[in-house]
């Protein structure tokens, strides 16, 4: 009995190395969703990133028509990939307003020239507030505002070709 209590702390130590392996390996949840999911867009006042172009408020919102707000930024390779589908939603009617993370006029002009422009305004968010009062974990991150100016759902990545018809419906709902 007493050799196997000798063991015993290494055993304790392998048990638990293998757990917390386990979690490392494998995590449960990949995404860090929002804590604003549900609740009113809170007070943002985005100046515009572009010339001619309006900025970013929450006063814009909740006027009896859903928005998605879209979090990216020129330097994010995906929103290169999920700037197809924006357009679709723009070609489907959808208002999208855009919040531009750490970013420049100059590159945005050219990304919106290379990729198209969905968006109806653009905020700057040089310091990445408007992300982090969001509960946004990063870029791109798609919000679904609704009617009334509340956070009915978050997209964490980007937005691809299966979600298109999701997203149409989720907007429709959100009336």
């Amino acid at each position: 009995m007493r050799k196997l209590l000798i063991w015993a702390p290494l055993a304790v130590f392998a048990l638990l190395f293998a757990l917390v392996a386990s979690g490392l390996i494998a995590p449960q949840q990949r995404e860090i969703r929002s804590a604003m999911i549900d609740k009113p867009l809170p007070a943002l006042a985005l100046p515009p990133l572009l010339p001619g172009r309006p900025g970013v408020s929450n006063a814009d919102f909740g006027k009896g028509k859903p928005r998605l707000l879209n979090v990216f930024a020129s330097w994010c390779i995906p929103c290169i990939a999920e700037a197809p589908q924006l357009m679709k939603l723009k070609a489907a009617g959808v208002e999208i307003v855009g919040v531009a993370v750490r970013d420049t006029p100059e590159a945005m002009r050219d990304f919106l020239q290379r990729n198209g422009d969905p968006y109806t305004h653009i905020g700057d968010d040089k310091a990445s507030k408007a992300m982090l009062a969001l509960g946004s974990s990063g870029v791109p991150e798609t919000f679904l505002i609704d009617a009334r100016g509340r956070i009915v759902s978050q997209h964490v990545g980007d937005l691809r070709a299966e979600d298109v018809d999701l997203m149409l419906k989720m907007v429709k709902d959100a009336q």
